[in-house]
């Protein structure tokens, strides 16, 4: 406790004595957090990590995903009612936003079966979801603002066990009740199971089979849904500090002027070389170099990529730390900063046409197409970078990409990359190009459709997909595994085929 020694007239106090004044200092954190906390939080969270292990089906994408995640919300948004923690603040928008943006991307898992589609939306979802949590900026940066709940899980440990005289008491009773029925099941449920045979086919069918690989899977969702809702109640409970907009300057004008600058120059002549080459289509690349147009795409396009991210980095950096106090300095900066931007986009549309023309070349693959949409989202980076000239304030940026990146695994995710894929490959092969038949039999359920569609020996190609549809858990249902059951029961078995076109 701080002390303040304070002197007081004559009349209050005796000449020559001094009133000793007690101030109460800070609280401490997790009493602070737990006087916002609902009584019910710790139950709420030991609940939804239960759900969580029960429906999230972790070895394949599937319905579960997402709705251990609606669970999820709704007990959050309970325990903040409860609280009135969020009550009236203008972030509810923003968070429900980011809220509705996790559940869109796990509910991919219902609806497309590519596994590696699945893991890069699982992944947005948790910086979405943690966005959502922490709603506003907050001292720490956008870094810590999207690991803030598995980080502030660590914080809620001693929240989560820490016991108060009336929360010992009931946990007490819970726990005890919780052991007597425990007690009743292990002692008569075996007499019951060995006296009737019906019994001890229900019994067995109610109770899941335990396999070591599930009970380790089940036991990781557990820890992870537990503490991530520890650490969200914890957060709900005591918003964190937000930042405010404060002017940082690294650096003199003649410095950024000079890197600019030295990259605007670069930038202008390559794009005034490669105008012609950009424009003119491989035609012109091929009377010009003397090469293939595979050779030609495949030869500049990862130098670009690497150009682009790295002015990428430039630009904001140059936004965050440029001087900007006087008026020559903000002009300076928008006029170098929109000349790169515009430069950078055309960087992007000639690295996007050297990718389409080397996709011509040797055909669609998975890889080929994650590295154009990821070149496609930085063009549209850049386009925010342009959005910020106006007022040379870039705060809003950083969730701004995060947030497109995110849109942009949606707009993957509808347009079915692995069927767009594979019919692009079999039109090429319907041209008279080669088809890698292997890699095609590697998709997902996702291009059963398309296969069907364009090939007569649907078949034989299905086949290698034919052994892992097997029947899913209700948790793991998933729509283009059920429309593939289907359609590969409906094709003629390859063996009963009297002839498999090439």
């Amino acid at each position: 406790m701080s002390q303040q020694i304070q002197k007081h007239p004559a009349h209050a106090v005796p000449p020559g004595m001094v009133r000793v004044v007690r101030q109460p200092g800070p609280r401490p954190l997790f009493e602070r957090a737990e006087s916002a906390v609902p009584g019910g939080a710790k139950l709420a969270a030991l609940v939804v990590a239960v759900v969580g292990t029960v429906v999230v089906p972790v070895d394949r994408p599937g319905i579960g995903w997402v709705l251990a995640l609606l669970v999820a919300v709704a007990v959050l948004l309970a325990c903040a009612r409860l609280s009135g923690t969020r009550r009236g603040t203008p972030r509810q928008w923003r968070q429900a936003a980011w809220a509705l943006l996790a559940i869109a991307l796990l509910a991919v898992g219902a609806w497309r079966a590519a596994e590696w589609l699945f893991v890069l939306c699982v992944l947005a979802a948790a910086v979405a979801a943690s966005l959502a949590v922490v709603g506003k900026r907050t001292v720490h940066g956008t870094t810590y603002d999207v690991l803030a709940v598995p980080l502030e899980a660590f914080r809620a440990v001693p929240w989560l066990f820490r016991r108060t005289p009336r929360t010992g008491q009931r946990q007490g009773r819970v726990l005890g009740a919780v052991l007597l029925s425990g007690l009743v099941l292990v002692v008569f449920l075996p007499l019951l199971v060995s006296a009737d045979p019906r019994f001890a086919e229900f019994v067995s069918d109610l109770v899941p089979e335990v396999r070591p690989g599930s009970a380790v899977q089940s036991a990781l969702v557990f820890a992870v849904g537990f503490a991530a809702m520890a650490a969200v109640f914890l957060i709900a409970a005591e918003p964190l500090p937000e930042r405010e907009n404060r002017t940082t300057t690294v650096g003199d004008r003649l410095s950024w002027t000079s890197l600019l600058g030295t990259l605007w120059v670069l930038f202008a002549a390559y794009v005034g070389v490669q105008a012609a080459a950009l424009f003119g289509g491989t035609d012109y690349v091929l009377r010009t170099d003397g090469l293939t147009s595979a050779d030609y795409a495949r030869g500049g396009f990862w130098q670009l990529c690497a150009c682009t991210a790295l002015t990428l980095a430039i630009l904001a950096a140059a936004l965050r730390w440029a001087p900007k106090a006087t008026r020559a300095d903000r002009t300076v900066l928008r006029v170098l900063l929109g000349a790169l931007t515009v430069l950078s986009l055309v960087v992007v549309l000639s690295a996007l046409s050297r990718m389409w023309t080397y996709q011509q070349a040797y055909g669609f693959t998975v890889p080929r197409l994650l590295v154009e949409v990821c070149e496609s989202w930085l063009g549209v980076v850049f386009v925010l970078v342009g959005a910020t000239l106006g007022t040379l304030r870039a705060s809003w940026l950083p969730r701004a990409a995060i947030a497109t990146a995110a849109l942009a695994l949606l707009g993957l995710a509808a347009a079915n990359p692995e069927a767009a894929i594979a019919a692009a490959n079999l039109d090429r092969a319907a041209r008279g190009k080669p088809l890698d038949v292997r890699y095609l039999s590697r998709f997902s359920a996702d291009v059963a459709p398309v296969v069907a569609r364009h090939r007569p020996d649907a078949a034989c190609l299905l086949r290698p997909l034919a052994g892992s549809l097997a029947d899913d858990a209700w948790p793991a249902w998933n729509l283009s595994r059920a429309r593939a059951r289907e359609i590969v029961r409906s094709q003629v078995p390859c063996a009963d085929r009297a002839s498999v076109p090439g």
